[in-house]
């Protein structure tokens, strides 16, 4: 059966099979809602013969390449605003490109899961405009050219009224020339750039490895050289920076060298699959991530296997690091973190003696209060064992071009403001991730006019005047560039794999066509988003070449230009009085749904939890000893109440937390987002506190601390892989 036949009710799969071999219009039992056409055949494909087309995942900014491999079927279609059947190229199956730099031939389950995108059932196939009150989710579609000259309308009125500056535009993070065409409209029609919207993201250790290195970037990481990692909270194996890469370099370093093992240290207070990869795990208190690297890096330098001035720069912002950091012994640590002193001195040893070897920071670390210490402290130690662009440390990979201007959104506070009269939004659903608290919905509630570009209706485009849905990647034009994954510069172009499904266009298209339409024309040096690439496609070489000459030289570095700051520890606040609120809320990004963003795929609906085996569910997971106590079994309904609200989710005890922390995935928990998603779970993020790491202005997402408390004579609903299935009453089971 072809991919898009799963998308029709029975009726509709009847009448297609009914169709094969005819070219007429015709009717079912006089029903002319089932009128469909067979169109001409659009790709001269041989029947049973697959072609393997290039493309990149879109599902992180990690810009895994891709190969897709493409049949000849029958497909439901739009064309010409007609319903019909046409034979043409589909895509079935997605698999990693062997050559791609970045993926290596392998892909990650939530890259298998892209095709599900374009063959989605609830995806958005003809432009929509708003038919009643604002997110009450009723749209009637209308035409793409009289979507597009109400949005001229409407810009046209901004310039006439001179003021340019009421458009905004909110975006996803990408990698690519998409945002920068998006940065390129906004600074042509005299808006302010575009915001970018991230909930897990890494501002800090942006921030952090400007200081330290003077690159404002994520690490490159070189496992497959290393013989030694220390990571303080990164998922790097599960859902962190560039992962599929990052997995391929885990793989060489503890199998692919003959007669060698690298050997791998998880910091954290709740396991994660990363840390379930672990020779070594090892749970610390909130927030003392960086006490610990620091207590580290004393021992090193009281060996005298390393000097205080070989950490450079990064070392000297460390108040305390030219006295050997003295206030930093084990005993002194093991005081702050809860690591025993005898295991800090022989983990320093042996990271400083089983060199090459990298420390790595992210997640939880740098989601505190006192984040950017955590990550600073952690770029000190790794300077001290000269883990800089070396094989086996870390890199930054040259960037391909000139900084794009961007606004990054600083503790999910998405800034619209009172002046804003129009917004378009692409990739990005700031109503779904962002803590209540931040009362991002009603600020949108404000905005006059708000465009959407998604495929899907969602919790923020269900706000919008006006949705213009975008092809899916396999049908555009598509690019990316990564920041990190590969030492060298990274600029993948690839065409559409196959032709349209719907009544869709390429939000890149729209945006020209727009800009040439308007009364005072935005004149920007393209047709079509493929002049764009192509452009850049014909000047990487050159663009890579500068980058590799720029990387050479380290006075190009910015953060070696600026005044070394020094950074003293500070304990990291939280939100709720520990007497009242007993235990750490700790949301981590999920292994299938990230930061709930792929919750309406289906196949990662399905997807097993690495750790916990749940699927189609929430849960959260607590110290086995600490349920005990508060009579809690897995399953059981409890209620979790931070200062800022509460949720009811069933409880899963794991040995592979600390006693005075609960956690739990994000993703699940929409309101708004298909059939597979829509009511399905709660979402943590909802009840977070607005507390902030106070440089970098970004959430602190594990500042929150939270009670819990056992909903009497109520199971949750807890679905676990070939294990038990317990519902509580006003949910059925899924599947």
């Amino acid at each position: 059966m072809g991919p898009t036949l799963k998308n029709m009710d029975r009726r509709r799969f009847i009448k297609f099979s009914a169709l094969t071999g005819t070219s007429a219009t015709l009717a079912s039992c006089g029903n002319p809602e089932y009128h469909l056409i067979r169109f001409v055949p659009e790709d001269r494909l041989v029947p049973g013969i697959a072609v393997w087309k290039p493309s990149i995942c879109p599902l992180c900014p990690a810009g895994c390449g891709v190969t897709v491999r493409v049949m000849e079927g029958d497909a439901e279609v739009i064309r010409d605003g007609k319903l019909g059947v046409t034979k043409m190229g589909l895509a079935k199956k997605l698999e990693g490109d062997p050559q791609h730099p970045i993926s290596q031939g392998k892909l990650c389950t939530r890259g298998q899961a892209a095709l599900e995108i374009t063959y989605h059932p609830d995806r958005v196939g003809h432009p929509l405009k708003r038919a009643g009150g604002r997110g009450n989710a009723k749209f009637e579609e209308i035409s793409w050219e009289q979507a597009i000259a109400e949005l001229i309308a409407k810009l046209d009125a901004l310039a006439t009224a001179n003021n340019q500056k009421a458009l905004a535009i909110l975006t996803g993070r990408r990698h690519g020339m998409r945002g920068e065409l998006m940065a390129q409209f906004a600074n042509r029609f005299g808006a302010a750039p575009p915001m970018v919207f991230e909930f897990f993201a890494d501002d800090v250790v942006r921030r952090a490895n400007t200081l330290s290195f003077g690159n404002e970037q994520l690490p490159t990481l070189d496992l497959a050289e290393s013989k030694y990692v220390i990571s303080f909270g990164a998922d790097f194996l599960g859902t962190w920076n560039s992962p599929v890469s990052q997995n391929v370099g885990y793989g060489h370093m503890r199998q692919g060298r003959s007669g060698s093992r690298g050997k791998f240290v998880q910091v954290e207070y709740r396991m994660s699959q990363t840390g379930a990869n672990a020779d070594e795990w090892v749970p610390v208190k909130p927030g003392t991530e960086g006490v610990l690297a620091l207590g580290l890096a004393n021992v090193i330098m009281k060996s005298g296997a390393r000097k205080a001035a070989d950490a450079g720069r990064p070392g000297m912002m460390i108040d305390g690091w030219t006295g050997g950091l003295s206030a930093y012994t084990p005993q002194d640590v093991e005081k702050k973190t809860g690591v025993a002193a005898a295991r800090i001195e022989r983990l320093a040893k042996e990271f400083a003696e089983q060199t090459p070897a990298m420390a790595i920071v992210a997640g939880a670390a740098v989601a505190q209060t006192n984040g950017l210490f955590n990550a600073l402290a952690v770029n000190a130690l790794n300077a001290l064992v000269g883990s800089l662009d070396t094989p086996g440390g870390i890199y930054f990979t040259p960037a391909t071009s000139s900084r794009i201007q961007t606004n990054f959104i600083r503790g999910n506070e998405i800034g619209i403001s009172r002046d804003t009269q129009v917004l378009l939004i692409d990739g990005a659903n700031p109503v779904f991730a962002s803590s209540k608290a931040l009362r991002v919905r009603d600020a949108l509630l404000q905005v006059p006019y708000i465009v959407s570009f998604g495929n899907f209706i969602d919790e923020t485009s269900v706000l919008s005047d006006l949705i213009l849905p975008d092809h899916s990647f396999l049908e555009s034009w598509v690019h990316s560039a990564p920041e990190s994954g590969a030492k060298a510069t990274v600029s993948t172009v690839a065409p559409p794999v196959m032709r349209p499904l719907h009544d869709t266009r390429s939000t890149p298209d729209v945006l020209l066509e727009v800009g040439r339409r308007l009364a005072k024309p935005i004149n920007l040096p393209w047709q079509k988003f493929e002049d764009m690439l192509k452009q850049e496609a014909t000047v990487g070489a050159l663009r890579e070449a500068q980058a590799r000459q720029r990387a050479a030289s380290t006075n190009d570095r910015p953060g070696r230009l600026q005044a070394a700051p020094t950074v003293k520890y500070s304990d990291p606040q939280f939100d709720g009085d520990a007497n009242q609120y007993g235990f750490h809320l700790l949301p981590y990004p999920s292994t299938a749904f990230l930061d709930g963003s792929l919750a309406h795929l289906p196949l990662l609906q399905e997807l097993p939890d690495p750790m916990t085996s749940a699927m189609w569910s929430s849960w959260v997971e607590i110290n086995m000893q600490t349920a005990e106590k508060l009579a809690i079994r897995q399953g059981d309904l409890v209620e979790i109440t931070s200062s800022q609200g509460s949720i009811r989710v069933p409880a899963f005890p794991s040995p592979g937390i600390a006693p005075d922390v609960i956690a739990m995935p994000a993703g699940q928990g929409h309101e708004n987002y298909t059939r597979y998603a829509s009511g399905r779970g709660e979402n943590p993020i909802g009840i977070l506190a607005p507390v902030y790491e106070p440089e970098t202005g970004a959430l602190a997402w594990a500042a929150t601390r939270v009670k819990i408390a056992k909903v009497a004579n109520a199971d949750g609903r807890l679905v676990l892989f070939a294990g038990s299935l317990r519902d509580y009453p006003g949910e059925g089971v899924h599947r």
